[in-house]
């Protein structure tokens, strides 16, 4: 059976008011009954004076005693002759009679009032001690005097029984309103948007629980994006693969071709030949690390990757001096070393400076700085002095298919983000000082003594 938190909440409060009103009650007839023995004993104190007084009684002290007690008299004297201070003539003998045994009982009436009737009892030395005397007490005043004996207490009762119950349905609105809203960020959550919602101003519980909730928002988004990327890599492996394999093909047979032409024909040009034929081995392997694409890498080895960026510095250097674009590498002085596979790292390599390289421009400037950090990382810091990335595409930079360039497709910085992070490592980018600076951050094969970023100056330039 559902049952909904407010009333969960207002259950136990039903049943404290309950004992709340159980205690008012009783304590109210414990009042009451308090009222009506100070009643008592006022008519008794009133009996006492009258049967021991030494004075004739008649009306006109009759009187003087009602307005002193309250209380109404009745004189019978034995020739049933009656003084009263009301109106007697409908109160008959018998119920006097019968009344005599029970004082303090409402059994007279006058009209329509009502009186709690009491004998007294004169003693034989009084001057009025043959005649019989009844002291009438207006139930109108006792039911007075009982009352606000209780009035506070029913009063105290009812308005702390009111408070409660406005404040427990006000503090249950507020608390369902509270979960109803987590329960609507969890299906929004569910519905794929996983946008932080806004943290509830009281710190309690359900503030820890909107921050789990939260968290798990970040996660979830953290893991969609996960899935995505995967996905867009697997593909992209299985359409770069095809691709590579059609353009190795063309590659091949023009290698061969130029091969045989420089075998079979004399009088040519050695040299642009061997340019060209170094080219296409370029092409040959890069087309060759499409082939890998989207797979784990596991078989690797120890690579330097003052070799690798060499290498790549080497086979940009003709474009570079060709755009007048100033390219500047800064070697170390020891071996930086790590554990992966040597082409996959120069494809990343090579895309990230090669990016930078025509992202400068003709005349620009190119700037290549390798170092090792204290935790054993590799850090690969290539600024440019272009522009920078557009900002429509600046959060998607490393997606498939992203590109600012009217040319490009957007392949070279995704597939160099997938070769770091298979590496274990990480890539980034930001502006500094009105240059763009891409940062690879790689584990190093084995601990070496951190480079000094300032103390070296002797850099050499390659232009």
């Amino acid at each position: 059976m559902r049952l909904s938190i407010r009333y969960q909440l207002l259950l136990p409060l039903a049943l404290l008011l309950i004992g709340l009103f159980a205690m008012c009650a009783w304590t109210a007839n414990a009042s009451a009954e308090r009222a009506r023995r100070q009643i008592a004993q006022q008519i008794d104190g009133i009996a006492t004076t009258l049967r021991d007084g030494q004075y004739p009684l008649n009306l006109h002290v009759l009187e003087q005693m009602k307005g002193l007690s309250g209380a109404d008299f009745l004189l019978i004297h034995s020739n049933s002759e009656r003084v009263a201070t009301l109106d007697a003539s409908m109160i008959h003998e018998k119920e006097l009679d019968q009344s005599a045994g029970h004082p303090l009982t409402r059994i007279v009436r006058v009209g329509t009032d009502g009186f709690l009737l009491k004998q007294v009892a004169l003693r034989y030395t009084h001057p009025n001690s043959d005649s019989r005397l009844y002291v009438l007490y207006p139930e109108s005043r006792l039911d007075s005097a009982v009352w606000h004996a209780v009035r506070p207490i029913l009063l105290l009762g009812l308005a702390g029984g009111i408070a409660s119950v406005v404040l427990t349905l006000g503090v249950a609105h507020r608390f369902v309103q509270r979960v109803r809203a987590l329960e609507q960020r969890t299906r929004v959550i569910a519905a794929g948007d996983f946008s932080p919602m806004k943290l509830p101003a009281r710190d309690d519980e359900l503030r820890d629980l909107a921050k789990s909730v939260n968290e798990m928002a970040a996660k979830l988004n953290l893991l969609q994006e996960t899935v995505s990327r995967t996905e867009r890599m697997r593909l992209l492996g299985q359409v770069a693969g095809g691709l590579a394999h059609q353009l190795r093909n063309g590659v091949t047979g023009a290698q061969l071709a130029l091969q045989l032409h420089a075998q079979t024909c004399s009088g040519g040009d050695p040299e642009a030949l061997d340019v060209a034929l170094r080219q296409l081995t370029r092409v040959t392997a890069d087309l060759q690390r499409f082939f890998d694409l989207g797979s784990d890498g596991k078989a690797r080895e120890p690579c330097s990757m003052t070799e690798i960026i060499d290498e790549t510095i080497g086979l940009l250097l003709p474009q570079c001096r060709h755009a007048r674009i100033d390219l500047q590498w800064q070697p170390t002085d020891h071996p930086i070393n790590v554990l992966g596979d040597a082409g996959r790292l120069g494809h990343l390599v090579f895309n990230v400076i090669g990016n930078a390289v025509e992202a400068a421009g003709p005349g620009g400037s190119v700037q290549v700085q390798l170092r090792v950090s204290t935790d054993n990382r590799i850090h690969l810091e290539v600024t440019d002095s272009g522009p920078g990335p557009p900002e429509r595409i600046a959060a998607r930079l490393f997606e498939p298919f992203v590109t600012g360039k009217p040319e490009g497709i957007g392949l070279g910085l995704a597939v160099a983000h997938e070769v770091a992070v298979q590496h274990g490592g990480r890539i980034a980018w930001n502006r500094v000082d009105g240059r763009t600076c891409f940062a690879i951050e790689l584990p190093a094969l084995r601990p070496v003594q951190p480079e000094d970023e300032n103390a070296s100056e002797a850099a050499v330039a390659h232009r």
